[in-house]
Order: C-alpha cells, then structure tokens, then sequence
C-alpha cells in the first residue's frame, strides 16, 4: 500500500517544476492547495511514520477540495487526488489499528457507495477480508457492482471477480456469486468457467461439512436414548431394593397382617372361606421367600463392607 500511495501521489509532484532555457516562458498553472497537501500526507505516512498526521493532512485537503475548487484545474485531476488521498488515508486508518472506520471514512467523502473510485472499493475489500470481516463490505460492494454507470469501468470485471473471491465464497453466498458470474458480460468465458468452478467446489465442500455435522449428531443422539434405556432398570432395581428393605424393616407378623388387610381391601375376599386358604398359603410362601431373599442380600453387603 506504501508502493500505491508514492505512485498516486508521484504525477503532482512535476507540476509548477523549472523551466528549461530553451522553452518559452509561460504562466506556471494553478497548483491546487490538495496536491501539496497529498504530496505531505503521503511523505508524513512513508518516510515519517507518521500515520495521525497523515491521516489529518489528508483530511484538511479534502476540506480544501470543497472549498478551493479550481476552474482552469482538470476533473481528472481532481479525481485522481481524491483517490490518492482515500488510498493514503485508509492506509493510515490501518497502521493505527483502526481499520474498523476505514469504510465510513471513505463514505463520508463520496456519500454513497456508488461513487467510489474502482481503486478503493479494491482496497477496502482487500482490507476487511484480510481482517476475516467481509460481511462489512457486502452491501456497499453489492450496491456499486448493480450501478450500470460502473458496469462501463475497464475494471468492473476484475473488481466483480475479486468480490467473490473475497467476499461472497468466504460468507457461503454461493447462489448471489453464481448469479453474479452468470449474469455479468464482463466476465470472458474462461473466467466465468473458472470462477463457475471454484463456486461447485465451495458447494461441494458446504455440502460435505452439512452432511459430517448431521452424522457427528447421531451418535450422540443415539448415546443419549441408549442412556436412557439403560438407566431405567437400574433405577427400578434401585425403587425395588429399598421398597424391600423398608417393607422387611417391620416385623414379619406385621408385614403379613398389613397384605391381608390390603388383600381385603382391593381383592374384597373372605378370609374365613376355605376356598382362601390356598390364597393364604401362597401368600405367606412368598413373603418368606422375599425375607430370605432380602436377608441374604444384606449378608452379601455385610461380607463387601
């Protein structure tokens, strides 16, 4: 960007220089205050180091473009300052780390993006996606490549590639990048093949990171109700021994009596019947096995203990 900034500013420095013998005199032409002021800024930001005040210089001779305009001065010239004073600015605006500032300090000087200069439309694409922030400059990129005024520029397609490059492929836009190729005639065929490929490769490789990331969540899901199943028997297992080991805290007389009361209640039979004795008999062969069954459970505790 230093090479860029020496480069701009270089065509003003021959302005107003001696004359030789040989030619005749003539009236020097006016040197606009905005030439000596970039040919300032440029030398404070190249040789000086200093980039706060070349960014200030710069600022004062946007300010002495709008209000010391010169008739007799070209508008190529003119223009051509302007953008060697964005180009040393935003260069500046970087050195201090403040690269954040960069498009709208260059917005408040053209006022939409439309009428940005090819050159620091470049550089601030080059810029925020150096910085991994090409979001920034979608909409202003996307609003200056849909003027038709700059779809005439020599460097309308060279800035359109670079946009997708830069830009749309790193924010997955694969579709505005592909009707952007398709639909421009700036492209030559080889490019727009070129860049029609790289386009399939970037969907190819959204569509293998979708596929991957639904696989890696299978598993996990698949863990998780495994989890569940498993988790369900032993905790009846666990509901089942301390039921038991409540139920047999009581006395075994008492156990029994609170069955048959519960078997009177629910089952509504007469104990007395002889047609309930074998009930009551099964009854209490099964409270018994459960006793020693517990009672042997608590042995085997003991013995680990």
């Amino acid at each position: 960007m230093k090479s860029d900034c020496s480069t701009s500013a270089a065509p003003f420095r021959g302005l107003g220089g001696p004359l030789r013998s040989s030619e005749p005199v003539r009236a020097a032409p006016a040197r606009s205050p905005a030439v000596d002021l970039l040919e300032e800024a440029a030398d404070l930001l190249v040789v000086h180091l200093d980039f706060r005040a070349a960014l200030e210089t710069c600022e004062r001779a946007w300010q002495s473009l709008a209000n010391h305009a010169l008739p007799e001065e070209p508008a190529g010239t003119s223009l051509e300052v302007k953008c060697s004073l964005c180009v040393v600015g935003i260069q500046a605006l970087a050195e201090m780390d403040r690269w954040q500032e960069v498009l709208s300090w260059v917005l408040q000087y053209y006022q939409v993006p439309e009428k940005l200069p090819p050159k620091v439309l470049e550089l601030c694409i080059l810029l925020y996606s150096k910085m991994q922030e090409p979001r920034a400059v979608l909409d202003v990129v996307g609003a200056w490549l849909q003027d038709p005024a700059n779809q005439d520029l020599p460097e309308y397609g060279a800035l359109a590639e670079f946009h997708v490059q830069r830009v749309l492929l790193p924010l997955g836009c694969l579709s505005e990048a592909e009707e952007l190729v398709v639909g421009s005639a700036a492209f030559g065929e080889e490019r727009r093949l070129d860049v029609l490929q790289a386009i399939h490769t970037a969907r190819q490789q959204q569509q293998q990171e979708h596929s991957g990331s639904e696989e890696a969540q299978k598993p996990n899901e698949e863990g998780s109700v495994s989890h569940k199943f498993l988790s369900l028997p032993m905790l009846v297992r666990q509901l089942w021994d301390s039921a038991v080991s409540h139920f047999f805290s009581l006395p075994f007389k008492k156990s029994l009596l609170a069955a048959l009361i519960l078997c009177l209640l629910v089952v509504r039979f007469d104990p007395a019947s002889p047609s309930s004795l074998p009930f009551l008999y099964k009854l209490a062969q099964l409270f018994r096995w459960i006793r020693k069954a517990a009672s042997s459970r608590l042995y085997q505790l003991c013995i680990r203990d």
